[in-house]
């Protein structure tokens, strides 16, 4: 009956997190897409709205970053990290966490880096090819990165799923 209690108690807080950490992170990746269509045909008013809205995606991707590592740091490591690797997919932390780990790490940066060439290029953004190419390809690169971090976020709380339910049957 404890085991219930604790393993509810526990699932709640951490769901509290993951949601937020997931909906910080998936509203930054739409947020880079919204980038992307502006900048694919640039005009003046396209580029002002990709650099506010990058600015947006910046922000809600920083507190992805911070929430994430706060629920890595103060649930994930010490409350499920431990149960995974002993549940029937230890995999699921071994090669998605640690993958995921790495590649969360530098998503706000290049988020930064596409906000930072807007800035610089926001005048010749319509002009300068190589500029707008550039822009294109780093947000599609934050877009697709961001989504992949929620399909790893699935296969990692599967595996959570799949060891409590192993130690309840």
């Amino acid at each position: 009956m404890y085991l219930y209690l604790i393993l509810f108690l526990i699932s709640n807080i951490m769901h509290t997190l993951v949601g937020l950490h997931a909906f910080l992170g998936e509203a930054g990746a739409l947020a880079f897409l919204w980038v992307f269509v502006e900048v694919l045909n640039a005009s003046g008013p396209s580029v002002k709205r990709a650099f506010r809205v990058a600015s947006v995606g910046v922000v809600l991707l920083i507190l992805a970053w911070i929430v994430g590592g706060w629920h890595y740091l103060t649930d994930y490591a010490t409350a499920v990290k431990p149960v995974i690797k002993a549940g029937p997919t230890p995999w699921a932390h071994i090669v998605i966490t640690e993958t995921k780990e790495h590649i969360f790490l530098f998503i706000p940066f290049l988020a930064f880096f596409v906000w930072g060439l807007l800035h610089r290029y926001r005048d010749e953004l319509m002009t300068n090819a190589d500029a707008r190419k550039a822009v294109l390809a780093i947000s599609l690169l934050v877009v697709l990165l961001a989504f992949a971090m929620a399909g790893m976020g699935v296969i990692i709380s599967s595996g959570f799923r799949a060891a409590l339910e192993s130690k309840l049957l």
